[in-house]
């Protein structure tokens, strides 16, 4: 469980969570903002119209832009890593290809069972 060092506040179905020392006029009404220890803050420089969509999918998901974009950024780095993954083990395959009747053993284990 991670702890946000913020004051939420609840008004009007709208959170805020407003870091220390801050005024909540300081902060953007429509989105949660969280400040956690370990995360940095960047900046990403995004046209419009993939903000807007972004933004979108943030209601829609019911998430605060930062929360989605950690999230989709986590998927494409776990999708890469499989991608190296598969590629590691296409390339053994290719230079150590197995024998025509290697995997016959394991092809009655393929068969689906009679219903």
């Amino acid at each position: 469980m991670t702890k946000t060092r913020a004051l939420s506040l609840r008004c009007d179905s709208i959170e805020f969570a407003v870091m220390p020392g801050r005024k909540l006029s300081d902060r953007n009404v429509d989105y949660t903002v969280e400040w956690i220890p370990h995360m940095e803050t960047i900046q990403v420089v995004l046209d419009k119209r993939l903000l807007q969509a972004t933004d979108r999918a943030a209601r829609q998901t019911k998430r605060n832009r930062s929360a989605l974009v950690r999230d989709a950024l986590r998927e494409h780095i776990r999708r890469l890593e499989i991608r190296t993954l598969e590629e590691r083990d296409r390339e053994g395959y290719s230079r150590q290809p197995g024998k025509p009747d290697e995997s016959l053993t394991w092809e009655a284990e393929a068969v689906w069972p009679a219903e």
